[in-house]
């Protein structure tokens, strides 16, 4: 009998594949849990268009994820720190300060966990901030770090 899995089944497959089992297996096992559906025409049709609606929906999210890189790039954000003689910094910027002035000067919520950043910006100066929006989409913010 041929399956539909609902969910990944750890000796048969993953979520939406087809699989072809013993019919007791099916009977009494994966439809009972609902681990699975009998693969008849109207659930493979189900499937196929359930599929090519995730995909719909992962393009729509890369593209957005796409043009808001692009707003992110273009714009630029300032903060200041205290220094002492020489130039010295004390203390530095960390990605929770970077996302707090993206939502004061540029009007996006940028969460902080999405800046890259390695460490702390400790000097003066224009830094590029990468930021990650998407599996597939970094974009490179601006970030000016001005004396107070």
């Amino acid at each position: 009998m041929k399956v539909i899995l609902l969910e990944d089944v750890k000796t048969l497959g993953k979520k939406g594949q087809v699989v072809n089992v013993n019919d007791g297996y099916a009977r009494n096992f994966i439809i009972p849990k609902k681990l699975g559906l009998e693969a008849t025409s109207k659930n493979l049709n189900d499937l196929k268009l359930q599929k090519a609606n995730e995909e719909k929906r992962a393009k729509e999210q890369l593209e957005a994820a796409q043009a808001f890189g692009k707003q992110l790039e273009a714009g630029k954000v300032t903060l200041s720190i205290k220094t002492g003689e020489g130039g010295k910094t004390f203390g530095s910027v960390s990605s929770k300060e970077i996302a707090a002035a993206v939502k004061e000067q540029l009007g996006y919520d940028l969460d902080k966990k999405k800046i890259q950043l390695k460490e702390g910006i400790k000097t003066l100066g224009v830094h590029n901030v990468p930021v990650k929006l998407h599996a597939k989409v970094t974009a490179e913010l601006k970030v000016e770090v001005t004396e107070a």
